[in-house]
């Protein structure tokens, strides 16, 4: 891919954070949008944004990612409606920063059927359409917790750890088709992920230092449908770490104690 003017880009949790600037840059750079969320009202306000910054279209498509059960027909609606999808962005997701044993039930369900399960879903269901056309990019948003867990990460640390996996197997599987896959695994960005991930604010306040900014990995991100490179891994210096945990976890683990039980 050498330009966005005409692509379809499909992003999910679109109404705000990361996926706002996700679509954001890509409507600067002239891509039709189709925009995914609960929220229509929020969804209208980023099309709205788009629109006048140089987006091609910006499709609003309000739907509830908790339902795995409704996400074929809603893939196979969209699909009718739009007629193709270029690339897939599924940001959509959810954290929060609490044990285990403090953890509902509901939640941890939640979790994985957003991050992980509709993941999944919508990536399955735009794949034969991607296959007819010959091409296709699906970037998966996960997460540094994905490479490194923490405490008080459990469940979200797992649904990364999933998405990273699913992501690595389904790479290998449509390389042949024409077909790209990228992770982006960034550190803790700076957007509203943490007012329901960790409400006292304590953790953000500790690590605003060094947050990402959501502009920086959108362009990341959107840099990626050109390159079609493996893994995005932000910052950097995060990224050296989980390198190093993969070869001595024990020892991150006991010199990194202080830091990881910041939460």
């Amino acid at each position: 891919m050498t330009s966005l003017k005409g692509k379809k880009v499909w992003i999910t949790g679109a109404s705000g954070g990361l996926g706002q600037a996700i679509a954001e840059v890509c409507a600067r750079r002239g891509a039709s949008l189709v925009l995914i969320a609960r929220s229509e009202e929020k969804l209208k306000k980023t099309a709205s944004r788009c629109m006048t910054i140089g987006a091609g279209q910006a499709a609003v498509y309000p739907f509830d990612l908790r339902k795995t059960s409704e996400v074929p027909d809603f893939v196979n609606h969209v699909l009718e409606a739009e007629g193709s999808v270029d690339v897939l962005v599924n940001n959509a997701g959810f954290g929060l920063f609490e044990t285990l044993e403090k953890t509902d039930e509901d939640v941890i369900k939640g979790m994985f059927d957003v991050n992980v399960l509709s993941l999944i879903l919508m990536s399955r269901g735009v794949l034969p359409a991607m296959e007819r056309q010959g091409s296709g990019h699906i970037v998966n948003i996960a997460s540094q917790a994905g490479k490194i867990a923490t405490p008080k990460s459990t469940i979200y640390a797992a649904t990364k750890h999933a998405v990273l996996g699913f992501s690595n197997s389904l790479r290998m599987e449509t390389a042949d088709r024409g077909i790209l896959v990228t992770t982006v695994n960034p550190g803790p960005i700076d957007t509203n992920f943490f007012d329901s991930a960790e409400p006292s604010g304590n953790y953000a306040s500790k690590v605003k230092k060094w947050m990402l900014s959501p502009q920086k990995v959108a362009e990341k991100t959107v840099d990626s449908f050109f390159t079609g490179t493996r893994e995005i891994n932000l910052p950097g210096w995060m990224n050296a770490a989980s390198r190093v945990y993969a070869l001595a976890p024990g020892a991150v683990e006991r010199i990194g104690k202080k830091g990881f039980n910041q939460k």
